[in-house]
């Protein structure tokens, strides 16, 4: 009986090592899994198992996948996944019990998650094989491109007994394969554009071999020739018979040399065509050698008809334009440096700021120039008078105070008389000037974005550090859920440490506007002269040191949330034009007179107490209305004492991976003197106690100074504790006399001969119960 449930054991390997080959030919080498599964075969041969084969063979082959170099995973009939192979699980980072079940969706890129799950259950459904292709998401945080398959095994009764699944990395060839569409739309768009520009200019090209044959022609050629493409291309003596005999016996004489002699060739001749008649057209070619003979001509040919029936001095104009073309700028001129003659083009016209009824001359020109840029000019004129070509940039101030920048470009030609003429071009490149400098400003604008981005990407990760169950902060995170979806506007009020930005996140991410930015600003970081700059932007030389137009915090959190932190110390000045941005949701930079609208939610938070700082006539109570339409209040860490072991337990696994230690348990007095503390730096306070722990000790175990949370704070001799008891007694009576009210011309800072940002520190400090004078 043994020795058949071996035999039939084996049988099921050797039947499961075929379904696998099956399974993955194409996504690994055959021979690499071969090796794999018949060392499978090969373990439970030797192995002589009675009892418990399906274990020994499950562990078996589990080993033995393991070491093939595939994405291997498997999953129950009903599509629980119950195994992934070593190379699966490091590639995500995880363990198996982290991705069993349906948690491998969690590492599934968010577009594809549906998809896979959609084609998954039809697969369960259908019994059917299926591929597919999603991304997955590495343990660095990447995601790569796999194509997934998954084919069921049967008994021999058809029923499926398992699903097999392989995946295999395709990330590279779709990076290929993008690379090469790109470059071959880049290709298709080159000819395209190619072609329209020959369309464009009446410009045809081609190419010719020794013995007459045209092997190409463009499609604008034949157009220009009258030949239909239909046809083919004609051969050289097909060509030469549309041209006017005089012009024929000069082309084919012309052609003959250039193979001969290698030279280039420029012409100019009459063609018969079949339905616009006689044509002038002007060609240039150029010979191709290979092995030192010359291959081919190739070149282009120009229908210049209108040119030519033009008159004398628009064919001047024309020409001195088309070789300003050719150098590839705008304007064109003529200069004859021996009459002193200038011939402008209409476009150096225009750029000069004349008429085209002025007659051109240098005094015209040194009247445009920039006072500046005389000298310039006049030493560089200098200098052509030498024969030195032109090449420089220079300004012009026109009639009605505006500047041009432009850059001007010349050669000197010598003409059949032996005169010297310069032709250039003249290119208006304010624009391009103003481009730059704009472009300067967006870089400069983006980079300062990208700073933004980046500490908001930073700061993203914080939001995990909402850890707790307590009721407290439940009933927080509950309240926050539900206005998060709204645009109301939130104001968040809590002791320091308590995690308000934390909350102020989640709110944003959770709400509508989560895909835009989330802009932080701490008002109390941000010196009050500067503060409007910071929050709405400011325009060139508002102020001194405003070299240039900068963006607010409110333009840059457009469409998205801005987070004013502290936002009980902004100045009465501020808070006026706060008020006008939620009340009319629009602002002006500082320096502007450009009203913006605001597409912004806006949540606040505090740390003090703002219906108190209304009584002082430190806040206004119309904004503090507007910013309190969803108040949340955040207990401190005094208040959930329960959430101190979770929150323990998270911040020592977090401080000790980044220190690279190993913790394997917390000192149950080192928890117990964490949960009797008071905390009042709350959260971030518990934070730097334990990072401050991880970084001095040296075992496993995790312990803490007592000290470090000693409630009363140790002074280092009486007489310390008398001069803060006195403080305190002189604060408290001018507290007394004030009624309270701290700032004003009778307020207890008035009394006490301080400022009253300093009182209030002092009364923090102290933990003076200020609201305990009202009405005394």
């Amino acid at each position: 009986m043994a020795h058949q449930t071996s035999v039939h054991l084996d049988s099921e390997i050797r039947d499961l090592t075929t379904f696998v080959l099956e399974l993955y030919q194409g996504f690994v080498p055959i021979d690499s899994l071969s090796v794999g599964l018949n060392c499978v075969l090969a373990f439970v041969a030797q192995s002589g198992f009675v009892n418990d084969q399906s274990t020994a063979t499950e562990d078996a082959l589990r080993r033995a996948v393991d070491t093939t170099p595939a994405f291997i995973h498997t999953a129950r009939p009903d599509g629980y996944l119950d195994y992934f192979n070593r190379g699966w699980l490091d590639f995500l980072g995880k363990s198996l019990e982290e991705v069993c079940g349906w948690r491998w969706t969690e590492s599934v890129h968010p577009e594809d998650v549906a998809t896979i799950v959609q084609k998954w259950h039809a697969a369960l459904a259908s019994g059917e094989p299926f591929e597919i292709e999603a991304r997955v998401r590495r343990a660095d945080g990447s995601y790569r491109a796999f194509l997934h398959r998954k084919l069921p095994l049967r008994d021999e009764h058809g029923n499926i007994v398992k699903w097999f699944g392989s995946s295999l990395d395709i990330e590279d060839r779709k990076c290929a394969e993008q690379r090469i569409a790109e470059k071959t739309s880049q290709l298709e768009r080159s000819e395209f554009y190619l072609r329209e520009g020959e369309r464009l200019a009446h410009m045809g090209s081609w190419s010719l071999r020794p013995d007459g044959i045209f092997d190409y022609w463009s499609p604008e050629t034949f157009v220009i020739f009258g030949f239909d493409p239909n046809q083919g291309i004609p051969i050289l003596s097909q060509w030469l018979d549309v041209l006017y005999p005089e012009d024929r016996r000069v082309l084919a004489g012309l052609i003959q040399k250039m193979f001969s002699e290698g030279i280039t060739g420029d012409v100019q001749y009459r063609v018969r065509h079949p339905k616009y008649g006689q044509r002038t057209m002007h060609s240039t070619g150029e010979p191709v050698f290979e092995n030192g003979k010359v291959s081919r001509l190739i070149g282009n040919t120009l229908d210049i008809t209108e040119q030519e029936n033009a008159v004398q001095e628009l064919r001047r104009r024309k020409a001195y334009m088309d070789q300003g073309q050719a150098l590839g700028h705008t304007g064109s001129f003529g200069w004859n440096l021996s009459t002193g003659e200038l011939i402008w083009s209409d476009e150096t016209f225009r750029i000069l700021g004349y008429e085209p009824t002025t007659q051109p001359t240098l005094d015209f020109v040194f009247k445009r120039v920039h006072p500046e840029d005389l000298s310039l000019v006049h030493r560089v004129i200098e200098n052509a008078k030498a024969g030195e070509s032109l090449d420089f940039e220079h300004r012009l101030l026109l009639p009605d105070g505006s500047v041009k920048h432009v850059h001007v470009i010349a050669r000197p030609l010598t003409s059949a008389s032996s005169e010297v003429e310069f032709v250039g071009t003249v290119m208006d490149i304010t624009a391009r000037k103003k481009a730059f400098e704009e472009i300067k400003v967006l870089r400069d604008e983006l980079h300062k974005e990208n700073i933004v981005l980046r500490e908001e990407l930073g700061k993203t990760s914080m939001f995990e550090e909402v850890i707790g169950t307590s009721s407290a902060l439940q009933m927080v995170l509950a309240r926050a859920a539900k206005v998060a979806p709204t645009d109301s506007t939130v104001l968040i009020m809590g002791e320091t440490g308590t995690g308000k930005e934390l909350i102020a996140r989640a709110i944003h991410k959770r709400s509508k506007r989560s895909e835009r930015p989330f802009i932080s600003v701490n008002c109390a970081a941000v010196p009050s002269s500067l503060i409007m700059s910071e929050l709405f932007g400011h325009e060139k030389g508002a102020f001194t040191g405003a070299v240039q137009r900068r963006l607010g915090r409110f333009e840059l959190a457009e469409g998205g949330t801005i987070f004013l932190d502290e936002v009980g110390d902004l100045p009465m000045e501020t808070q006026i034009a706060l008020l006008r941005v939620l009340q009319e949701r629009e602002f002006e930079r500082v320096g502007g007179t450009e009203v913006l609208r605001a597409d912004v939610r806006v949540i606040s938070a505090t740390n003090r107490d703002l219906q108190a700082a209304i009584m002082d006539g430190g806040f206004r109570s119309d904004l503090y209305y507007r910013l309190n339409v969803f108040p949340i209040k955040l207990p401190p860490l005094r208040e959930r004492k329960e959430d101190v072991p979770l929150l323990v337990n998270y911040f020592v696994d977090r401080y000790a991976t980044r220190a690279g230690k190993k913790i394997k348990h917390i000192q149950k007095k080192a928890l117990d003197a964490l949960q009797e503390y008071s905390w009042p730096g709350n959260v971030r306070e518990l934070q730097n106690v334990i990072e401050r722990s991880l970084i001095i000790g040296e075992t496993t175990e995790f312990s803490i100074d007592k000290s470090w949370v000693a409630n009363e704070p140790q002074l280092p001799n009486s007489a310390a504790t008398d001069q803060k008891a006195n403080e305190r007694q002189r604060i408290e009576a001018a507290l007394a006399q004030s009624n309270g009210k701290v700032s004003g011309a009778h307020g207890a800072a008035t009394k006490l001969g301080i400022a009253a940002s300093t009182l209030e520190s002092k009364i923090r400090s102290l933990r003076i119960n200020k609201f305990q004078f009202k009405g005394v």
